[in-house]
């Protein structure tokens, strides 16, 4: 197909999955965030440098370009995967073994757990149901956060950190079976692509706990209906803008090591630290976080701590960053702001050092009265990003002591 072709095609602005086809056979199949963009990039002067000849070859054949619209990116993902399946294209898997895609799998437990698992993988266990194959592990991860705080469940992190999850609301009251297993009912419907079926079986639902009087369990439906609804996938539309986002090429910009906006990223963030306790007790920490000068608090985060038995907050902060950094699936922050001086820059440099990772770091430090004086670390950061910096300290502080206050009062009842 030449680009004089291509030019009479009018594609939407819009999510969805696009099919490169020969005749009535689809040669490929792709997602996109914007399906106008995406498609666009394919007759560009530079394609065999940024795809590669497979898919050079590929467009060369196809004498047509069918899409179809999605209402999120995360729908799209799911959808190019379903379609993959069924229709096999082989410029899709020409270069790629099964085994080096990702599939999302239900156990066969008692309450059942939701794990990632490589195709070189699959065959060393027996799953419930399988879905798949993913070609991008790093977007499937996101996809299957942004599932989870609508439908909390269980992983094969779960036991380890299951206190932890719960503070953040990604498991849900194991004590209802049949709650929960409801939870995995639509998981299930939704990696098959069924989500307006999951909203008719959760309205029933609603409307069956409404005239029971569980207004509690209703009003989290009514929450996850809502959620499914306005589906906030702003970390997969990151995630495809800081890649050339081809399944058979690995990305020649990936995320900035140095953690600094470039033209591919979305959002600036920015995340902030504290530490809360008194005199050593109930130490607490937490994250918050500022994407391009708005606070985003679904992304907060709260680390009861678990190494320090005294009042060492650098001991503490190295607890809490080792534990946050661990997390590949969340989104890494542009910059790291914290509450104190040069042994909290150290301190967090340090742990960046171990992983290394590339971070920023700044601290602000305070006066006898807790107000910012100064801002420590990178001068031309602290300069451009002061009014979120403060913002974000502020936020940290505020919830930080927040979580402390809690945590003294559940342990004075005990």
């Amino acid at each position: 197909m030449k680009s004089e072709s291509f030019k009479r095609i009018k594609l939407p602005d819009k999510p969805g999955v696009y099919f490169f086809q020969k005749g009535k056979e689809i040669l490929y199949i792709g997602k996109a965030t914007s399906l106008r963009d995406r498609v666009k990039s394919y007759f560009g002067k530079d394609l065999i440098e940024t795809r590669g000849p497979i898919l050079v070859d590929m467009v060369f054949y196809a004498d047509k370009i069918k899409y179809q619209i999605t209402d999120s990116v995360l729908e799209a993902i799911i959808l190019e995967a379903n379609l993959i399946k069924k229709h096999q294209p082989k410029y899709n898997t020409k270069e790629k073994s099964d085994k080096s895609f990702n599939y999302v799998c239900i156990t066969k437990e008692f309450l059942p757990k939701v794990v990632i698992i490589r195709g070189s993988n699959l065959g060393n266990k027996v799953f419930k149901k399988v879905f798949g194959p993913y070609t991008s592990g790093t977007q499937l991860r996101e996809a299957v956060k942004i599932v989870r705080k609508i439908f909390p469940f269980l992983d094969e992190k779960s036991k380890n950190y299951m206190e932890f999850y719960k503070q953040i609301n990604l498991v849900p009251d194991l004590g209802d079976r049949k709650l929960y297993l409801q939870n995995i009912r639509n998981i299930k419907l939704f990696f098959q692509g069924k989500k307006k079926k999951i909203l008719i079986n959760l309205k029933k639902q609603m409307k069956s706990y409404s005239e029971t009087h569980e207004f509690e369990k209703a009003g989290e439906t009514k929450r996850q209906m809502f959620a499914l609804q306005h589906i906030n996938d702003i970390a997969l539309l990151k995630s495809q803008s800081s890649s050339i986002f081809s399944p058979l090429r690995p990305s020649p910009l990936e995320w900035d090591p140095r953690g600094f906006k470039n033209e591919r990223t979305l959002a600036f963030r920015i995340e902030a630290y504290d530490i809360a306790h008194m005199g050593g007790k109930n130490m607490v920490g937490v994250m918050t976080v500022i994407e391009d000068g708005e606070v985003a608090k679904p992304e907060y985060k709260k680390f009861k701590i678990r190494t320090q038995s005294d009042a060492n907050d650098t001991g503490a902060l190295e607890e809490i960053l080792e534990r946050r950094l661990a997390h590949r699936e969340w989104t890494y922050p542009s910059l790291i702001v914290l509450d104190g001086g040069v042994a909290q820059i150290n301190t967090a440099k340090a742990v960046l050092s171990t992983l290394n990772i590339g971070i920023p770091v700044i601290s602000v430090l305070k006066d006898e009265r807790h107000k910012p004086k100064d801002i420590l670390g990178e001068k031309e950061l602290a300069v451009k990003y002061k009014k979120e910096i403060l913002l974000a300290n502020s936020e940290a502080h505020r919830f930080a002591i927040a979580y402390h206050k809690k945590m003294r009062g559940q342990n004075f009842l005990k």
